[in-house]
C-alpha cells in the first residue's frame, strides 16, 4: 500500500460522504486527516428509503465535480481500483449484500448502522472472516469529544452507563437503527459486549431501552424526540459519576476518521466485532420489547 490510500465510496447518500471527502483532501482545512484520498465512488442508492433516493444524486454531483471523484457503475470494479473501501450506504438494509460483492480482503468500514438485523449482521462478520476482510464499523458518536475521553483512567471500571440522544422514527425506516444507533453506541463504548437481555419501554418523547449484562451491570439508552436534541451519556463507575455532552471541536468526523484512517493502515479495527454485533442485537430486542409493550426480550448470540 503506498503512502496515499485510495479510497473506494459505495453509497453516495449521505452527508456523510462530501464530509469525508473534504477532510480527506483538504491540506488547507483545519481538521484535515491526510494520507488518504476517494479515488472512486459507485453512487448506488435505495428506492426503499426516502432520504437515500432525494439525496443520492446531489452528493454524486459534489464528489465527481468538486473533488474529482470518478465514478464506476459496479461494486466489483471499485473494489478492484482501491485499497480500501468506505461503506456508507445510508440504508442499512443494502449492506449485507453490498459487503458480500465488497468483501475482497481489503479493510472495509462500513457507517452506521452495520446492520438492521442480526441475521444480516451475523453473515456480513462471516463473509469477512471468510475471505479474511478486515472490518470496523461505529458510528461517528462514539468518538466525539467529551465522549470518547471521558473515561481515561484505566483503573476506573465502568458500572452503569445511561447514554441519551435523539431517535426520530422514521415511516419508511427500521425503528431506532435510524438515529438511537447514536445512543446505543456510545452505551457500548463504555459497558462493552454483554448484553443478554432487554426491556423498551416508549413514550411520546422517547424509547428508553435497559440493558443487562452478563455480569449484573444494567446499561440504560434514551432515544428522545425532543426539541433539543444533545448527544450524550452519565458513566458510573467504581470511583465516581461522570457526565458529558457530545462536543463539536474537533468535529465528529474528524475523530472518526482518524480511527478510520489507522485501521485502513493496520487491518485492525479498534473496536471488537462481538461488540459490533451486540450493538445490533440490543437494538433489535429492544424494537421487539416496543412491540411487547415492555417485555423483556433476549438479545441475539453471534
Amino acid at each position: 500500500m503506498s503512502d496515499i490510500i485510495k479510497i473506494g465510496m459505495i453509497g453516495l447518500d449521505t452527508s456523510h460522504c462530501p464530509a469525508f471527502a473534504d477532510i480527506l483532501h483538504d491540506p488547507h482545512q483545519a481538521w484535515h486527516v491526510p494520507g488518504g484520498r476517494i479515488a472512486a465512488a459507485m453512487p448506488g442508492g435505495s428506492e426503499a428509503f426516502s432520504l437515500s433516493r432525494t439525496r443520492v444524486a446531489g452528493f454524486t454531483a459534489a464528489l465527481r465535480d468538486k473533488h474529482g471523484v470518478q465514478m464506476v457503475d459496479d461494486i466489483e470494479t471499485l473494489a478492484a481500483q482501491v485499497d480500501a473501501i468506505l461503506l456508507e450506504s445510508v440504508d442499512g438494509r443494502q449492506h449485507l449484500e453490498q459487503f458480500r460483492r465488497a468483501a475482497v480482503g481489503k479493510p472495509v468500514y462500513i457507517d452506521k448502522p452495520f446492520a438492521t438485523s442480526t441475521d444480516d449482521a451475523r453473515e456480513i462478520i462471516r463473509i469477512a472472516e471468510r475471505t479474511h476482510t478486515p472490518l470496523m464499523s461505529c458510528s461517528s458518536l462514539r468518538y466525539a469529544a467529551g465522549i470518547t475521553d471521558l473515561i481515561s483512567d484505566p483503573a476506573e471500571a465502568v458500572q452503569a452507563c445511561e447514554a441519551f440522544g435523539p431517535a426520530p422514527i422514521l415511516e419508511d425506516y427500521p425503528g431506532l437503527y435510524w438515529y438511537g444507533i447514536h445512543s446505543a453506541e456510545m452505551l457500548f463504548a463504555f459497558m462493552g459486549a454483554g448484553c443478554v437481555r432487554v426491556r423498551c419501554v416508549a413514550t411520546r418523547d422517547a424509547d428508553v431501552a435497559v440493558g443487562e449484562w452478563r455480569d449484573g451491570r444494567a446499561g440504560v439508552m434514551r432515544g428522545t424526540r425532543l426539541e433539543r436534541g444533545d448527544f450524550g451519556c452519565v458513566v458510573h463507575t467504581n470511583t465516581t459519576t461522570r457526565l458529558a455532552l457530545a462536543g463539536a471541536t474537533p468535529p465528529h468526523y474528524h475523530t472518526l476518521l482518524t480511527r478510520i484512517m489507522a485501521f485502513f493502515r493496520t487491518g485492525i479495527s479498534p473496536i471488537p466485532l462481538e461488540e459490533t454485533f451486540e450493538i445490533v442485537a440490543f437494538l433489535e430486542a429492544a424494537e421487539r420489547s416496543k412491540a411487547q409493550g415492555g417485555a423483556t426480550q433476549t438479545t441475539a448470540g453471534l
